[in-house]
């Protein structure tokens, strides 16, 4: 079955989409963009991915509003032309500024937004003992100061991402400044002596959906998080290190800059929290 899509303000196949080429998100990367999970048929945290979405929208003087109401109605309404194809989904919506008369450097002041959004099947396994840990690189951190805005300028991420491929890893950490900030698309924990730890938002990273969702699971829990720096030295010392995102939810990375991570193994901080994330998301099934 062929994906549906939706673009500015209709649905239509995958293959029929088409935008301008002086459409500033093509031309200078100028646009904001949101990924949110479907599982189950239902769509994963709506509040809080419309709040950071508008957020990005907000910082880059996008001028494109709707309600936490419109946009979940949006959704459904993208899920249930694709949701065929699966249950489990990737919701990837992108908001550009808009097609400009020409190529300029300074925004226009009265051009509508590129709204653009599609589905994707993801298959993501609840059976916790088949996760299989990843092997990762440190590199600095050489991105701009405003990671807090989810731009789809991405090369920065990707040239990070790509080097760490090249040297045998699947995932890079990235340092600033002696400290860790996150992976090229995730957000970073790590844990030491049964603790876990995560260093707090500010503009140099993503505040991710997934990420938050496990810092409130600990004021729930079992288990304790505490937000803080973490340097490059407390890093290389951890018994676990994790990347969080919405479409990989938690990975356990078991080997970091060749060195194994604690045993090499995976760690039972991260089945407890694992587990946890697992049920969280078992209750909102049964609560459809």
């Amino acid at each position: 079955m062929t994906p549906v899509v939706y673009l500015n303000g209709e649905f239509m196949p995958l293959q029929q989409a088409k935008v301008s080429v002086l459409d500033r998100g093509f031309l200078f990367g100028d646009g904001v963009y949101e990924v949110i999970p479907v599982y189950q048929g239902k769509v994963f945290r709506l509040k809080e991915h419309v709040q950071r979405l508008q957020r990005s929208l907000d910082a880059t003087n996008i001028r494109l509003y709707k309600t936490e109401q419109s946009w979940g109605m949006l959704f459904e309404q993208v899920v249930a032309h694709n949701a065929p194809q699966a249950k489990e989904l990737s919701i990837y919506v992108q908001v550009t500024r808009g097609v400009a008369e020409k190529r300029d450097h300074i925004c226009p002041a009265d051009i509508e937004p590129t709204l653009f959004v599609m589905a994707t099947p993801v298959c993501i396994s609840v059976d916790l003992d088949s996760v299989t840990g990843i092997r990762a690189i440190t590199l600095p951190d050489n991105r701009w100061t405003r990671c807090y805005i989810k731009s789809v300028c991405l090369l920065p991420n990707i040239l990070l991402k790509q080097q760490a491929l090249d040297q045998g890893a699947e995932d890079v950490l990235l340092i600033r400044d002696g400290y860790v900030t996150e992976a090229a698309a995730s957000n970073v924990f790590i844990v030491k002596n049964g603790l876990l730890q995560t260093p707090p938002k500010d503009n140099l990273i993503l505040g991710g959906i997934t990420r938050d969702l496990i810092v409130e699971l600990a004021v729930q829990g079992d288990f304790q998080c505490q937000e803080k720096a973490i340097s490059e030295a407390e890093l290389a010392a951890a018994d676990e290190i994790w990347v969080t995102s919405s479409t990989r939810e938690i990975v356990p990375v078991i080997e970091l800059n060749d060195k194994p991570v604690g045993d090499g193994n995976i760690g039972s901080m991260w089945y407890t929290v694992a587990k946890c994330f697992q049920a969280y998301k078992a209750q909102l099934a049964e609560n459809r």
